[in-house]
């Protein structure tokens, strides 16, 4: 290693340097970096004397600038170590750390805070915005609803409850709606028609309405919400062009002790799995799509039809630019438990038959309902999650809170 010059100033900004400085402590300038002097002056002069060794200049004790420069540096000296805060240590697992009322702390680091625009103030990570993965339990009725791999954000919304019948029997109620994509806000028109029905259903059934009553009239309250957002002003803020009202579809399920009721406007389904396998389980509702028309009209076999790149076009939702409106409402009286799998098309474009719906539903989801409809959404992440997928499970019959099942 080539010894390191000894300076008098530092070469950048003439701060006074001490023997052994490495780097200039008031601009920090790499003193190894600066060429060794050449020895241009002789050891023994001609007339044989040896010369002085030359006078290092005066150290002020603050450099003061030239005039008219305007710039100063008459500072004092630079300690020679500065004081380091000591870094606060780590939470304790399990405790809380401390936030202001109004602002999260992020996913990523735990440590720095959320800004408005959902990213970290500390390490810039993007947080997941409230409706990107969602998990409730009402009773015995659970659901999950994620965005998937493909989508920038969840247009799909559910409200799931748990009420009472006059006689005060239980009664479970399952409500998933999907946004379309090319219409306006279509995540708040999913949102604003699962909340109006689950409301309308849990005023309506503890009064006594018949259920498959109670179901239209739940569809109908969410159509009327739909169309509301069509006047307000963010509507009309973001449309553009090509999008058309705020719309959405809709199905829903109602469980009883014995009697199970579903609804639905649109493509998304209800399906009917039993506890023993090896009964047949059962799809319970018909799609409003171009694929259900043309096998409805006999043009084309399921499978044909499923596979048009037309098969998911749907000729029936809720918006204000809907047709018109034909809430589809059914009862069954199954003979034996099961569950019943409410569910977008997000969900079962990866498992479209019956049966393949059955064998993607863990054979405990009668007891644990949430774990199933995780393992569901998790089966549709793994088949892809091109879409939205949200999926209510609603085992059959409703039990009483806390009574066992028989």
């Amino acid at each position: 290693m080539s010894q390191m010059p000894q300076l008098s100033a530092c070469p950048s900004c003439e701060w006074p340097l001490e023997s052994g400085d490495r780097f200039c402590g008031a601009c920090g300038y790499d003193l190894s970096a600066v060429p060794a002097r050449p020895d241009d002056h002789p050891t023994v002069a001609l007339n044989g004397v040896v010369p002085p060794p030359p006078e290092e200049p005066p150290r002020p004790a603050a450099a003061v600038p030239a005039p008219g420069t305007g710039v100063r540096f008459d500072r004092a000296p630079a300690p020679d170590d500065y004081p380091l805060q000591a870094p606060e240590p780590p939470p304790a697992e399990g405790a809380e750390l401390p936030a202001a009322a109004d602002q999260k702390v992020c996913v990523a680091c735990r440590a720095g805070r959320v800004d408005q625009d959902g990213y970290c103030e500390n390490c810039g990570h993007a947080q997941p915005r409230e409706r990107d993965h969602m998990e409730q339990e009402a009773g015995q009725v659970a659901a999950v609803s994620d965005r998937g791999l493909r989508h920038h954000r969840n247009e799909d919304a559910f409200a799931i409850a748990a009420c009472a019948l006059p006689d005060g029997s239980p009664v479970s109620v399952a409500i998933v709606c999907d946004g379309v994509s090319s219409a306006t806000r279509p995540d708040d028109a999913s949102l604003a028609a699962s909340r109006a029905a689950s409301r309308s259903l849990l005023a309506a059934l503890p009064l006594g309405t018949h259920p498959q009553q109670a179901m239209h009239e739940a569809i109908v309250a969410a159509s009327h919400a739909v169309d509301a957002l069509a006047a307000e002003p963010a509507t009309a803020r973001e449309q553009a062009p090509h999008q058309n009202a705020p719309a959405c579809t809709l199905v829903g399920a109602i469980v009883t002790g014995g009697l199970l009721t579903v609804g639905w406007v649109g493509d998304s389904r209800v399906y009917w799995v039993p506890v023993d396998r090896s009964s047949p389980p059962a799809r319970l509702t018909e799609d409003d799509s171009w694929a259900a028309q043309m096998v409805a009209a006999g043009l084309m076999n399921e499978a044909e039809a499923y596979a048009d790149e037309r098969a998911h076009a749907i000729t029936g939702w809720l918006g204000a630019d809907a047709y018109e409106l034909e809430p589809h409402t059914a009862s069954f009286k199954p003979d034996r438990p099961g569950v019943v799998v409410v569910c977008t098309d997000g969900l079962w474009n990866y498992a479209e038959g019956a049966e393949e719906m059955a064998e993607a539903v863990p054979a405990d989801a009668a007891l644990r309902p949430l774990h199933s409809a995780r393992v569901l959404v998790g089966h549709a992440l793994d088949g892809g999650g091109h879409d939205n997928v949200t999926v209510a499970v609603v085992p059959f019959p409703a039990v009483a809170q806390g009574a066992g099942s028989a």
